[in-house]
């Protein structure tokens, strides 16, 4: 499992806030539901997303956005368009003063807006990616991205546009692992475009041979890995895999390795109930005082304190994440 595939193999999206929004000019929504990240897709119309601190964009017909939170942002038809309503935390919408808003109404299932035949159409998903295997490629990304219609080709837009009005026994789950392969395309699409800056972990995976060796050290992080093993496994010797992984990476694979593995632990932590012997076992430590040790190395913060809620040193420890 590597990063990205974690976004879907680890925390998923469960019960994520899916919505058909229909809206006719002039029209202005303020967001401040404080959601880690949101996606939004444009069915028909356009759209502008003005984040509060960086350039705006606008959204055309097939175009795909990413938002990551928590802070506030406007959507509207144009810019010059000023917010007439806001959008709270559990999605509760009110007016600039913070009475309940009227003028947008429920149109049908899982659709909402001013009126059906409205000239804007989006798709918004809302959710919580709570997870350190989740969090670390969103980290990646700028605050705002937009995705271009032109710039992929996938059929999960109008997949997820006739599914969301749909209400069918399981329709929750449907919509939840939709919107989880729509963001894990768009970001992979996202990573390989020339403006996007891609992670070095995200670039090294193109190369035959530390690509080799990311992907067996996801795929199996409890196994007793050196890099003599690891050199054997791609194919080169150790001396050449520790300088290309570390070129390429920018960190030595035994570094990389901890770090996953305390990436893992911290979600089997907050994710589970099983005691820290077995955590311990199933990230590759052969005892809970070993997987201690390095967590508390690594993060700062002991395994049971963080698992009892405990925040890491530095708020969210973004950068101790492996890059």
């Amino acid at each position: 499992m590597d990063a990205l595939a974690g976004l879907l193999d680890g925390p998923r999206a469960r019960g994520a806030f899916l919505q058909r929004s229909v809206l006719s000019p002039p029209w202005s929504l303020r967001i401040e539901d404080r959601a880690p990240l949101t996606l939004m897709a444009v069915l028909e119309g356009s759209a502008w997303v003005l984040p509060g601190d960086g350039p705006a964009a606008v959204m055309r017909t097939g175009d795909v956005a990413v938002v990551r939170g928590p802070d506030p942002y406007v959507v509207a038809d144009t810019p010059g368009t000023p917010p007439r309503a806001i959008i709270h935390p559990g999605q509760r919408c009110t007016t600039l003063t913070g009475t309940p808003l009227t003028d947008l109404t429920d149109l049908g299932v899982r659709t909402w807006g001013t009126r059906l035949d409205g000239s804007t159409v989006l798709l918004t998903g809302t959710y919580q990616v709570p997870g350190e295997v989740g969090r670390r490629p969103l980290t990646a990304l700028p605050r705002l991205l937009v995705l271009p219609q032109d710039a992929w080709d996938s059929p999960l837009v109008p997949l997820l546009a006739e599914e969301v009005v749909k209400e069918l026994p399981g329709q929750e789950a449907v919509l939840d692992r939709l919107l989880d392969l729509l963001l894990i395309a768009v970001l992979r699409a996202w990573f390989t475009r020339p403006e996007a800056d891609a992670p070095a972990w995200f670039r090294a995976h193109g190369d035959p041979v530390v690509g080799r060796a990311l992907r067996l050290l996801h795929q199996a992080p409890a196994r007793p890995w050196t890099v003599a093993a690891l050199a054997a496994e791609t194919g080169v010797s150790r001396a050449a895999l520790a300088r290309r992984f570390t070129a390429l990476v920018g960190e030595p694979p035994m570094t990389y390795l901890t770090g996953w593995r305390i990436t893992l632990a911290a979600d089997l932590l907050r994710g589970s109930d099983a005691p820290l012997d077995a955590v311990a076992r199933r990230v590759g430590y052969g005892s809970a005082f070993a997987l201690s040790a390095a967590f508390k190395r690594e993060r700062g913060i002991s395994p049971q304190r963080y698992r009892d809620g405990g925040t890491l040193p530095g708020d969210a420890r973004d950068d101790a994440l492996p890059a």
